[in-house]
């Protein structure tokens, strides 16, 4: 499967188009529009989340409730687009005044410049994450299609700011525990830190970024491919979490800390018992090697920078005059790791079901099915 999505962050909806998902998934409206409302939560959001309630109006694809294997269109409606409609008209001329002060880390000074534009608003309304919103409708797709073959996505929130959980166990977490948290922290104490850590940095007109983990439970050894660099799931995982904004890095399992042990510590010895076959003692690789799946869980860490758009804005420039001036502010989150962590869950369900595509077939789900768990009973016995 593969998607586009269109719209901009005000303006009258936003749309996602995905093509190549194949027929026979059973849809549940249910899950999509949880999976929507799933993203807009989280302490530290801004006063937009309590106004916009996404819900999907679908257009194409579907059918008595599966996926008919044709286009997959659907939308996202703005209930202000009543407040915004004179702003970005596509033919009339816009009579408000023009955005003329970049926010230092977001997309506003090089946006404008590499399109030639006169009003960073033409940038800003693309590049805002507001456009997420259609990746986790496209991801809820490919999870759907995921959870039929017993394969599930969770994610928890890990630091913000310099908050972080210690310990935990990664097979007790899962999302009904993540989502009853406001900061999306398996453990009570640690979410209270968290939301102090948010507070001051609201008091101080400042923004907050931090580090979630995406866990995929259930997945079978194989999965992606060594044999080209396009073809490894863990790169194309870490590309499609990367592309989410205001992601500044990825790891898989102890990722960067493996720099720190040798390799008789790190990797992750092979056993075999017959009732279960292969299996590890540790999972230090993440889930990985070799660009494939080993049967253990993917344990997939990102951090997220923080949010560029401050009420108490930082130096920027004019960009009609070149003098000195304060940067744009827009109404914004101060922390949207929770959120984050929930956009990361889609992607990386898309790129997951795109290899489980790629190896067991693309068209007919009740295919796919089958040949995957004639595939996982075959690498069991051998």
């Amino acid at each position: 499967m593969r998607y586009l999505t269109a719209g901009h962050s005000h303006g009258e909806e936003i749309v996602v188009i995905i093509d190549g998902f194949p027929s026979n998934v059973k849809i549940s409206p249910d899950f999509i529009n949880n999976e929507l409302h799933r993203r807009s939560l989280g302490h530290g959001r801004g006063e937009r989340m309590g106004i916009q309630k996404d819900d999907a109006h679908f257009i194409s694809g579907v059918r008595g409730g599966y996926t008919t294997g044709s286009p997959i269109c659907a939308k996202l409606k703005n209930p202000e687009w009543g407040k915004w409609s004179a702003v970005l008209d596509p033919f009339k001329e816009s009579m408000v005044e023009r955005v003329m002060m970049p926010r230092p880390g977001h997309a506003d000074l090089p946006g404008i410049l590499k399109f030639g534009l006169s009003d960073i608003r033409d940038v800003m309304e693309r590049a805002s994450a507001r456009e997420t919103a259609c990746r986790v409708l496209a991801g809820a797709f490919a999870k759907l299609g995921l959870l039929d073959m017993d394969i599930q996505i969770s994610s928890h929130v890990v630091q913000i700011g310099t908050v972080s959980i210690g310990s935990y166990d990664l097979n007790s977490v899962n999302n009904e525990l993540s989502d009853s948290s406001l900061t999306r922290c398996i453990d009570k104490e640690v979410t209270e830190r968290m939301i102090n850590e948010i507070e001051k940095a609201k008091l101080k007109g400042d923004s907050v970024g931090g580090i979630f983990e995406v866990i995929v439970k259930n997945l079978a050894a194989g999965i992606g491919s060594f044999a080209q660099w396009d073809l490894k799931l863990d790169a194309r995982i870490a590309r499609a979490i990367v592309s989410i904004q205001g992601i500044k890095g990825v790891e898989f399992g102890i990722g960067f800390g493996s720099a720190k042990i040798c390799g008789s510590d790190y990797h992750d010895q092979i056993y075999w018992r017959e009732d279960i076959g292969y299996f590890r003692s540790s999972n230090n690789a993440g889930g990985f090697e070799g660009g494939m799946t080993n049967g253990e869980n993917l344990v997939i860490r990102a951090v997220m920078k923080p949010i560029p758009t401050l009420s108490k804005p930082l130096n920027s420039i004019d960009v009609s005059t070149h003098l000195e001036a304060k940067a744009h502010a827009e109404r914004s989150d101060v922390c949207a790791v929770p959120a984050a962590a929930v956009v990361a869950e889609a992607v990386t369900a898309i790129e997951v079901f795109n290899a489980v595509q790629e190896m067991f077939g693309k068209d007919n789900f009740d295919i796919i099915k089958n040949s995957y768990a004639c595939y996982k009973d075959a690498i069991k016995k051998k």
